[in-house]
């Protein structure tokens, strides 16, 4: 039996890497906020990643079903949108807490169910769901690249101190995908900007619609193609490294490699920020 984590399961990416998992005979546990069914075959353990007490709860009811995990895949995200300037101090540590320090607790308390296999030849395994962000960041979108260039670097950190039990670590880099996660973000930010005095919000205006305009061009991907190539790293005898998907094998690869001045006006024209003329004071 080869039994495997995923956190945030309950959506989009999170269900169908389950879905996907089960099928191909894996013993899954899906960690959960709150309640979820994905059929008798899943086993849904309440878990909030957040919550340091809530992820040693998950591991230690887990350890007392099964003595190694081949697996643990840190999917669970939220994204946090708009000026560093709009964005109060609590959805920045929301943004932290989630996509940074959340990986960072589920890899402490399960790591000894990952290094459990190393004596049998067959060591668990680290699968990170990062984003291009976190290689590039992206204006209007910097509490997110924050997160996700932490979770970046904890990767690479991760991977030279787990070589001596061969624990792979791997990132995966979805592009942009079909998932509610976006509509979540749109709703959260909207909130958001309703704690924010209007005269700052006011120096921004431009700044949101052109960015609204820009992003509505992306055609998002399909969620299946993703949970997909997460099977695949965690299938394979000799994972990558890192997977990117759709556009974020050029955005993630290219764009960190060019002059700074040529990738900010890049970054500039793409979100559509190029033409925003800012209200004379």
């Amino acid at each position: 039996m080869k039994a495997v984590l995923v956190t945030g399961s309950t959506g989009g990416i999170g269900t169908a890497t389950v879905g996907q998992l089960r099928r191909r005979g894996f013993t899954v546990y899906a960690g959960a906020r709150g309640p979820a069914d994905f059929g008798p075959d899943v086993r849904v353990v309440p878990l909030d990643v957040a919550d340091p007490e809530s992820v040693a709860a998950a591991a230690k009811r887990i350890a007392g079903e099964v003595e190694v995990l081949a697996a643990v895949i840190n999917n669970a995200g939220v994204i946090v949108q708009g000026p560093l300037e709009l964005v109060p101090a609590d959805e920045w540590r929301r943004q932290l807490e989630v996509n940074t320090l959340g990986p960072a607790s589920v890899i402490r308390e399960f790591l000894p169910l990952l290094r459990a296999g190393t004596a049998a030849g067959s060591p668990g395994r680290i699968v990170n769901v990062s984003a291009a962000t976190g290689r590039v960041a992206m204006p209007l979108l910097g509490a997110l690249s924050a997160s996700k260039a932490g979770l970046e670097a904890l990767s690479n950190a991760l991977r030279l101190e787990l070589a001596p039990w061969k624990i792979p670590v791997v990132v995966i880099e979805p592009g942009t995908t079909e998932t509610e996660i976006f509509t979540r973000a749109g709703v959260a930010a909207a909130a958001a900007l309703e704690r924010v005095d209007d005269s700052r919000v006011d120096l921004y205006r431009g700044h949101l619609a052109a960015y609204e305009k820009a992003m509505s061009r992306f055609k998002p991907g399909p969620v299946g193609k993703v949970a997909e190539v997460i099977v695949q790293a965690v299938e394979a005898r000799h994972p990558r490294r890192r997977y990117a998907i759709a556009e974020a094998r050029t955005f993630g690869a290219v764009l960190p490699n060019l002059p700074a001045p040529l990738r900010d006006k890049l970054l500039t024209t793409a979100t559509g920020l190029g033409g925003v003329k800012v209200a004379e004071s």
